[in-house]
């Protein structure tokens, strides 16, 4: 860690105008975390790049923001975490003396630059430990308002989903904090509700997926099933669609089970339609391709109950379909044509999926063979889309 030069600069200066603005800090929120964000990126600074100026940043804003720091209770663990870092950066011995080069004195700064890469460590944590306490209150709060700020909750939903989807390995102190101020109902709650504007929903069912794949063995089991799918469902939107693909792969055959007996699955085939924009019949496919792997004969026979081959040949007869079996699949053709291929696609996910039996898997692929041959316009299509389902399918 380069710390020469540490005596070159004063760490930080103690005029009045600055104990001032202590008074102003411990009363503004907003300064709080700007604050805590600046100390919080002197840290992280500190651990990237090793150098004294991220440590007389830290020690300037601790200076600084002493008093205001020491007497929040929340803080406490954060302010005795700088004070030791002062400590141990006044402890280094002064490269500019002739001391500085022999062994005891190189052991005791390797010591104490490991101590104070590990203390950046810790006031980085605390601060974000801070920080999502904040957060979590905050939305608790406006999720609880029945006269919220529709713009408010947005962007506190917003910085949730980008919290939770950031947090890389477990987290159990957040994960305390969403379960302490029952942030999963409270979202489900906003999503149920059609008096929210479509936006709000939105975004509260991005927060559910989110806490789902955060921590998929705690959240599953607080998902209100039937009421999700029929909301997400029922906006008929593309980022509720997209996040009814995302529950499938999370949660599975259960989901599925659930979305077939709440009898939403013809309102899912119902997206493949050609009035519907481009952008929504692809993520209607994806949902149905979903369907399929994980879905049960119950869910399978729902969606060939509602001509989805048919609706899938026509779209792969479109001018965004085609075929892929002389392009070996070709990622730049599927970009441009998402339905390439769609029936013998859709034929796989049958194949591969867990939701059947082995023999289920054989009877609907002949099944799906007798309706390809009905739908087809002529032999020539009939023979391409056989040949893609045969092929692409073990026998």
């Amino acid at each position: 860690m380069d710390l020469e030069g540490k005596d070159e600069e004063p760490l930080s200066s103690n005029s009045k105008d600055e104990k001032s603005d202590n008074n102003t800090n411990t009363n503004n929120p907003h300064i709080t975390l700007q604050v805590l964000e600046a100390l919080k990126q002197a840290s992280h600074d500190l651990q990237q790049h090793h150098h004294h100026h991220s440590i007389q940043a830290l020690l300037q804003l601790h200076t600084q923001y002493h008093t205001f720091l020491s007497t929040d209770p929340l803080l406490s663990s954060l302010s005795l975490h700088l004070t030791r870092l002062n400590s141990l950066v006044h402890a280094l011995p002064n490269p500019h003396h002739q001391h500085h080069l022999s062994l005891p004195s190189f052991l005791t700064r390797r010591l104490n630059t490991h101590s104070i890469s590990r203390l950046a460590s810790d006031i980085q944590s605390d601060i974000q430990s801070w920080i999502d306490r904040q957060s979590v209150d905050s939305l608790s709060q406006t999720l609880r308002d029945p006269f919220r700020n529709p713009d408010e909750l947005l962007a506190l939903l917003t910085q949730f989903n980008q919290r939770v989807s950031s947090s890389h390995g477990f987290n159990r102190e957040l994960q305390d904090l969403v379960l302490k101020f029952k942030i999963f109902p409270l979202l489900q709650n906003v999503l149920f509700d059609p008096k929210c504007s479509k936006r709000v929903r939105e975004h509260a069912a991005e927060a559910v997926a989110a806490l789902i794949r955060f921590n998929k063995d705690v959240f599953v089991g607080q998902v209100s099933m039937g009421p999700t799918i029929r909301a997400l469902v029922g906006m008929e939107s593309l980022n509720s669609i997209e996040v009814l693909c995302w529950l499938i792969r999370l949660i599975r055959s259960p989901f599925v089970d659930e979305i077939e007996s709440n009898g939403e699955i013809p309102k899912i085939i119902a997206l493949l339609d050609s009035h519907q924009d481009l952008e929504m019949r692809v993520l209607a496919m994806d949902c149905v391709l979903e369907i399929g792997c994980f879905g049960r004969k119950e869910a399978v026979d729902a969606m060939l109950k509602e001509g989805v081959v048919k609706k899938l040949v026509e779209l792969q007869r479109s001018e965004v379909g085609g075929d892929l079996i002389e392009l070996d699949k070709d990622k730049r053709f599927l970009e441009k044509h998402p339905f390439a291929s769609c029936v013998a696609r859709f034929a796989v996910q049958l194949e591969i999926g867990e939701g059947l039996r082995q023999r289920e898997k054989r009877a609907y692929k002949r099944e799906i063979l007798i309706r390809v041959r009905e739908a087809c316009v002529s032999d020539a299509e009939c023979a391409t889309i056989v040949a893609e389902v045969l092929w692409g399918c073990s026998p």
